[in-house]
Parts: structure tokens; C-alpha cells; sequence
């Protein structure tokens, strides 16, 4: 709903996971911290996007993960490989709002690549959830550490 009534954002993105061999990123017995359950494989419905997102906003997806554990945003590429940096850059964006999954994981990774790129970055926390409350918490702590503004 938030997306879809667009809330005077200029530039809407989004990323996403499209994991095609990301070593051991996979496992059969995952530890939940680097290593996870196969998710967002490439070609299946579990790395398309959720059929309730209205996802019409959103002018560029910029994919990650295909070979690698890849939890930040900012290590994504579009269609045409630019990085997402250098496409909201190109765009004069200077803030960033993260929304997502998980809070602890992709969201942190992501913010703090933002501030690391010079945006002012906001995480809206009732629009993430994380893994567990514990690495939330710390993940919480690093961010606004790192500059990161924490509302929600």
C-alpha cells in the first residue's frame, strides 16, 4: 500500500536475490548467519517478487547474489549492470529510505553501504523484519552507529 501510494518519493528501486550458484551460501544444514536454505533461485517463483507487491512504481530492479552471498543492495546490478550507487547518483538522489527482509541481514548490509556511498539513510522499521530479535538488535545498534537513522 505504502509503495503503491508512491508518499512523494522521486525515485522508487528495488533489489532482489537471484541466487543461480552462490556456493556455500546454500546448505543442507544451514547456521542461519552465513550459510541459509536454498532461497531466491534463479528462473523459480521464490526469486520473483511477492504477487501482492505493486511493484509498477519501481523504475529499476537491481539483482544480486547470483554467485555469491550477497546481502547488500549496493552489490546488485540492473539490467544494463549499473550498480544501484551509480544509478542514484546518475539521479542526484542524496537519501535513502530501506525497507525489507531481513532487518538483520540485507536491510543492515544495504544502509550501511548507503551511508558508506554518501547518502543520508533512513531505515523504516515497521517495513522490515528480521531474523531473530537478538541479531535485530545488534544489526539496530551497528546501523545508527554507522549513521544510520532508525524510525518505526
Amino acid at each position: 500500500e505504502m509503495l503503491s501510494a508512491n508518499l512523494g518519493y522521486d525515485h522508487v528501486v528495488a533489489t532482489k536475490d537471484s541466487h543461480i550458484d552462490p556456493g556455500g551460501h546454500f546448505s543442507k544444514d544451514p547456521d542461519f548467519a552465513a550459510s541459509w536454505p536454498p532461497h531466491c533461485v534463479a528462473a523459480t517463483p521464490g526469486a520473483d517478487f511477492h504477487p501482492a507487491l505493486d511493484i509498477s512504481p519501481v523504475e529499476a530492479v537491481f539483482t544480486k547474489g547470483h554467485f555469491a552471498a550477497a546481502y547488500s543492495g549496493f552489490e546488485g546490478t540492473d539490467e544494463v549492470g549499473t550498480t544501484l550507487a551509480d544509478w542514484l547518483h546518475a539521479r542526484g538522489v542524496g537519501a535513502v529510505d530501506v525497507v525489507g527482509i531481513a532487518t538483520d541481514y540485507c536491510v543492515k548490509a544495504t544502509a550501511a553501504d548507503a551511508v558508506a556511498a554518501g547518502f543520508t539513510t533512513t531505515v523504516l522499521l515497521d517495513l522490515t523484519a528480521g531474523v531473530s530479535p537478538t541479531t535485530t538488535a545488534d544489526a539496530l545498534a551497528a546501523l545508527r552507529a554507522a549513521g544510520v537513522t532508525v524510525t518505526g
